[in-house]
């Protein structure tokens, strides 16, 4: 088990972040960095993901994995990533038809998309499948699994022209604000709520930005040089948000997505508000960590094993969303519901990395008397 170190950091602190923003209208989601800029939580758990497949891909040299290696690992991660998602897709539609049911309410089982499913079961099973049928605030593993399936298509070709993949990769992202190219939805209309020919961007920034922060002083010294510059951006978008400065969709010229603030597209808005976010913060784990030693710790829990974590956590938010529901929400709920999900969220940190480090049986071996 690997100690804290700010990746991990960062990764529990969005965890923590999203699980509280998936309980709507709770009384400490307005403390949330959501709250106060154009970007979220999202934005820095994709981008994390960039970056740890960078480390991922290489040996405690630096030196890179060689190819096969690489795409083998991706693949079963892709895997690990997308069996996740089917699971917590059966568990959350369990949870709403056994609520519905509790509460003697059919008007649940169309909560978050979901009455599609119990409409058409057929059509809609194999849409999650697909993927293609998501339910509201469980549309991000999604996104993950289409992120992680390509990637090893943009690590080899950065291995040859780091330069000529991230121009690819923005040349997408362009082309997709432009053309407005998303993925369908199926069976139902609409289109992927987290858009993978816009967010395609952040996973190679990340992977990118990983490797110059590890072989070139020169970005570290102009990140530095930059943090400034990150602060403005930052205090903008606290300005834009506490005052509800957003640009009308209908106003705004064509090609409307790049002026908007869409975060299923990833608008310009939204990923400068995030690179800001990341110059103007990133000296704090340095600053706060040792500080913070117990809360550094947990957070750092929860970045380890940020899969278990972020889907417990999902099923947890769901669950809690049920509780407000039925209870109305208010102080009492709110703490009780948002603090039974933390302590849940760190003990399934803690329960995967005991469960690895528990010694397994030889198969043949007599057990103990």
């Amino acid at each position: 088990m690997r100690g804290p170190n700010a990746i991990d950091f960062w990764r529990g602190f969005a965890l923590i972040t999203i699980f509280v923003n998936h309980i709507p209208g709770n009384i400490f989601e307005r403390w949330t960095f959501s709250q106060y800029g154009i970007s979220d939580a999202a934005e820095l758990f994709v981008f994390l993901a960039g970056w740890s497949i960078g480390l991922a891909t290489r040996g405690r040299d630096g030196v890179p994995e060689p190819a096969l290696t690489a795409i083998l690992r991706l693949l079963s991660r892709t895997i690990e990533v997308y069996r996740a998602q089917v699971v917590i897709m059966a568990l959350a539609l369990a949870m709403i038809a056994g609520t519905a049911l509790l509460l003697d309410n059919p008007l649940i089982l169309e909560w978050h998309n979901a009455g599609g499913f119990f409409a058409d079961p057929i059509q809609t099973m194999v849409g999650i499948v697909l993927m293609t049928h998501q339910l509201g605030f469980f549309n991000i593993l999604p996104l993950y699994v289409v992120l992680l399936a390509v990637a090893p298509i943009y690590i080899l070709m950065a291995r040859v022209n780091q330069t000529g993949t991230l121009i690819l990769s923005f040349s997408l992202y362009a082309a997709s604000l432009v053309y407005e190219w998303n993925l369908p939805s199926w069976p139902g209309e609409g289109d992927w709520f987290f858009n993978p020919f816009c967010w395609q961007l952040l996973l190679v920034l990340g992977f990118t930005m990983q490797d110059w922060n590890r072989t070139q002083p020169r970005f570290r010294a102009w990140c530095r040089r930059l943090m400034p510059l990150g602060v403005v951006i930052v205090i903008v978008g606290i300005v834009l948000s506490v005052f509800e400065l957003r640009p009308d969709p209908l106003t705004v010229p064509e090609p409307r997505l790049i002026f908007t603030f869409d975060k299923t597209y990833l608008s310009p808005a939204r990923l400068i508000h995030f690179c800001g976010v990341l110059l103007a913060f990133q000296t704090v784990y340095g600053l706060v960590a040792h500080r913070i030693g117990p809360i550094t710790r947990y957070l750092a829990g929860l970045g380890r094993n940020s899969l278990a974590v972020f889907s417990m956590g999902s099923l947890l938010g769901l669950a809690a969303q049920f509780v407000r529901f039925r209870f109305g929400g208010g102080m009492i709920v709110d703490v009780s519901v948002v603090g039974c999900g933390l302590f849940a969220l760190g003990f399934t940190a803690w329960f995967v990395e005991w469960r690895s480090r528990k010694p397994k049986k030889v198969v043949g071996t007599p057990a103990a008397p």
